[in-house]
């Protein structure tokens, strides 16, 4: 791995600006052309993903439970088959990211999510919704890297968390909308053509996910070795690559079984894989519906109230990344600021595993969720800057950590996030503790190692 770095000139910590002053009037100009292709489509496709897979929580206090007669841990398995498909369906890109045009992947991916999340709306039992959610996740399963892949192909190491940032918000606003979406319907749609609320949850939900996905085909960028010609000229492109490569980038390269092995056997892409599975594991209190069992338990709220108030932490989210982003950036490093985010939400997991506090301090608690996930971006665009000379790496490593960092989760809620013991999760609130408080520590070694190499 590369520790190479650009050199920007220091700033004092509110000295924010959003470009360095090495960028020159040309440089800038084609900057912010990426940002108004590539970040808002991120954002838009990553709000509707989001939307997608936390609608099932939503759905399941709803009133999908009582429809469908599930009963037991039916819940965490459906968690679980999304899971499986999202893990499945990774594996084949860590060869095609460096072989097929991003800008013919992603939207492709995108709308046929779009085509079975619409499906679910028609689901009579357990099997069926499982088959749903899998295929769900296998279609979702390259965005999340994909997207990365494409910010690391056309940004310098110090400008790709704050992008990343904005692109992570879609993440909390999609689990804020989804929550709003189902109140709505159940407040609105609740028996209209013969449908309960939460199916018609799914149509809405489809009818705005896959326009979004058709949309990609034409805003998209590529990435510089396979740009789409639609929206960049031959100077556009050549423009980038000039500034990526002063920066120590390489932008062409494709992937070989050679170069696997090669990273393979360096100990610090098996570090960045146990790093990975250290962040999946301390937020999976974000994605198993913990909260919206907790509001519904308190026994005094309509569905549609319970969605609403659901809202809340995500919400909280929003705020929680754009400042852990643009603080990695522009003031504290990816470790200080990976450590700030999880000492707030290990305060909120702490609070969970005594649970015998006053309502008001575990309503606190489940406010500070969504800081679990703030510093996602943070943390791949660290992986990005580390692998930036060598693509075929780069697209490798993202996927394979992603994959299997993510496959652990498959299985940890299925021991820890029982659906029957909730909502006082107290194995799960306790295990996500163990993994935020391993993760800070994992930052700070990483840390230390990179400033040691360099």
């Amino acid at each position: 791995m590369t520790t190479k770095t650009s050199s920007p000139e220091k700033r004092k910590w509110y000295q924010i600006q959003w470009f360095q002053p090495q960028d020159t009037p040309r440089e800038r100009k084609l900057i912010n052309k990426l940002d108004l292709l590539i970040v808002p489509y991120a954002f838009l496709a990553y709000w509707v993903k989001y939307m997608d897979q936390s609608n099932l929580n939503n759905a399941y206090v709803a009133g999908l439970k009582e429809d469908l007669g599930f009963q037991g841990n039916e819940l965490v398995q459906l968690q679980t088959m999304y899971i499986i498909g999202a893990v499945l369906g990774q594996i084949p890109f860590m060869f095609l990211f460096t072989y097929v045009p991003m800008h013919w992947v992603i939207p492709f991916l995108d709308v046929a999510w779009g085509i079975f999340t619409l499906l679910q709306y028609r689901v009579t039992g357990f099997a069926e919704l499982a088959a749903y959610r899998f295929l769900v996740g296998w279609f979702e399963a390259a965005f999340f890297p994909a997207m990365h892949y494409i910010f690391g192909a056309w940004y310098r190491s110090d400008e790709i968390a704050r992008r990343g940032g904005v692109f992570y918000l879609g993440l909390t606003l999609g689990t804020l909308t989804a929550g709003l979406i189902q109140a709505g319907a159940s407040q609105r749609l609740e028996g209209v053509k013969g449908l309960a609320g939460w199916r018609w949850m799914y149509i809405i939900c489809a009818l705005i996910t896959i326009p979004i996905g058709i949309i990609g085909y034409f805003v998209l960028p590529g990435t510089p070795d396979r740009p789409n010609g639609l929206l960049l000229s031959e100077e556009d492109v050549a423009v980038a690559k000039e500034r990526l490569q002063r920066d120590g980038h390489v932008t062409e390269g494709k992937f070989s079984w050679k170069g696997l092995a090669k990273i393979a056997k360096t100990w610090h892409f098996w570090g960045l894989i146990l790093f990975d599975v250290l962040f999946w594991n301390g937020s999976i209190n974000t994605s198993t519906g913990g909260y919206l069992l907790w509001i519904k338990s308190l026994g005094r709220f309509s569905k549609a109230r319970v969605n609403e108030l659901g809202t809340i932490s995500p919400a909280l989210g929003m705020f929680y990344t754009v400042a852990i982003c643009f603080a990695s950036d522009l003031v504290l490093g990816p470790a200080w600021a990976i450590t700030v985010a999880h000492v707030w939400n290990i305060i909120g997991l702490i609070i969970q595993v005594i649970w015998e506090v006053p309502e008001g301090a575990l309503w606190f608690s489940f406010m500070t969720t969504y800081s679990a996930v703030a510093m996602s971006s943070v943390l791949y665009g660290w992986v990005n800057s580390q692998l930036k000379a060598a693509p075929a790496e780069r697209a490798f490593t993202l996927v394979l950590i992603n994959t299997v960092a993510q496959s652990t989760t498959a299985w940890t809620p299925l021991l820890v996030f029982k659906t029957v013991e909730g909502p006082r999760f107290t194995k799960g609130y306790s295990f996500v503790l163990a993994n935020a408080v391993c993760l800070i520590g994992m930052a700070h070694v990483l840390r230390i190692y990179l400033a040691k190499k360099e």
